[in-house]
């Protein structure tokens, strides 16, 4: 996978080439990536990237301030210290200023590259209940099924609730337990049943199965986007978000 430090734009060289030279080879596997439907965990990675440069570019006084000083004068009479930057603004900032405006779009762009892999994935899965929906669905069983492979793959899932300064945001934590081989008489509801039968610990649980008629990468797309779907889905049923 394709790797960017956290503090790429900061640290070693400041310098507009340099970063410019770091970005693009980054931003190359990347796309190589996305290419092979791979979205994951590059298409998270260059959201945050993104926002951190938006932080920065927001925040660039408070930046420049975290530059280090040393001792200038000593003014005895007022008792005061006076100190200089080593480096001024007029070195560093303005190139940060042209990377941050450099990097800014490039983001962007590949950003939206990747949302529109994502929506045409999500286009081609199918979520739908395994029997009867308890009351209580935060926590059961996913059903993932790729047209790759006609093998079912079961997933135990439970979704969680974080409170935000503002809202509150919907998690979801999901265990692999076991695959299913596909055989003539097998069904996704024989599978529930299996389910119960073999792990007591979840007698009446909510299952759903998501369906791809297109292959993808399972973890790096497939996986990560039925939990999405199945997060919007419980909600639109009333689960608690």
């Amino acid at each position: 996978m394709a790797t960017l430090s956290t503090n790429w734009v900061t640290e070693k060289h400041i310098d507009f080439e340099y970063k410019k030279y770091l970005l693009l080879g980054y931003l190359k596997e990347v796309s190589e990536q996305f290419e092979s439907a791979r979205l994951y965990p590059s298409l998270a990675d260059l959201i945050r990237h993104y926002r951190n440069v938006l932080s920065i570019r927001d925040g660039k006084q408070f930046l420049s301030m975290q530059f280090p000083e040393q001792l200038k004068t000593a003014d005895v009479a007022k008792l005061r210290l006076v100190y200089e930057k080593l480096v001024t603004d007029d070195e560093v900032m303005e190139e940060i200023g042209n990377i941050i405006h450099y990097s800014i779009p490039q983001f962007e762009k590949h950003i939206r590259e990747g949302k529109e892999i994502y929506e045409f994935i999500e286009s081609h899965l199918n979520i739908a209940p395994v029997g009867i929906v308890p009351l209580q669905s935060d926590e059961g069983y996913l059903l993932l099924r790729s047209a790759a492979d006609t093998d079912t793959l079961v997933y135990e899932y439970h979704l969680t609730v974080f409170e935000g300064p503002d809202e509150r945001y919907r998690g979801i934590h999901t265990q692999f337990l076991c695959t299913f081989p596909a055989t003539p008489f097998q069904t996704f509801e024989n599978i529930k049943y299996e389910l119960i039968r073999y792990r007591k610990q979840l007698p009446n649980p909510a299952t759903f199965v998501v369906e791809s008629d297109m292959a993808f990468p399972i973890q790096e797309a497939l996986l990560p986007i039925a939990k999405r779907t199945l997060v919007r889905h419980v909600c639109s049923q009333g689960g608690t978000c």
